[in-house]
């Protein structure tokens, strides 16, 4: 009878957090709607396309948070902090690996380009 009434318990509190959820939706897409709807953009406000550059700088930094946070919960865990299981150690682990090999593609490509730019005939 315990287990059930825990069960009931974690049920509700999944289903509050369900609606508080569909509602912080809803409040972001009436308040985007309205910034659609209620003014024009003005012509002053240009916006600025990132350049590739800020891109990769971006993307590298991503991966470096990604695979510092990894290393953090490894380390958490490894320490027995009851707050991190291994599934979550794990997938983070799986994120930050995933990601590194992207951007390590994306710099392959890069420098492949690079070299055929450089080949090419004046």
């Amino acid at each position: 009878m315990v287990q059930r009434a825990d069960i009931n318990n974690v049920l509700t509190e999944m289903r509050s957090l369900r609606s508080q959820m569909m509602q912080n939706q809803r409040m972001e897409n009436d308040l985007s709607v309205r910034g659609q709807v209620d003014g024009p953009a003005k012509p002053d406000q240009v916006q600025k396309t990132p350049g590739f550059g800020d891109m990769l700088s971006q993307a590298v930094d991503k991966v470096n948070d990604l695979q510092s946070t990894a290393g953090d919960m490894r380390t958490a865990y490894e320490r027995g902090d009851p707050d991190v299981d291994i599934t979550r150690v794990m997938v983070a682990s799986q994120k930050a690996s995933v990601s590194f090999e992207a951007l390590n593609q994306v710099r392959n490509r890069v420098v492949r380009a690079y070299e055929d730019i450089m080949n090419m005939p004046i």
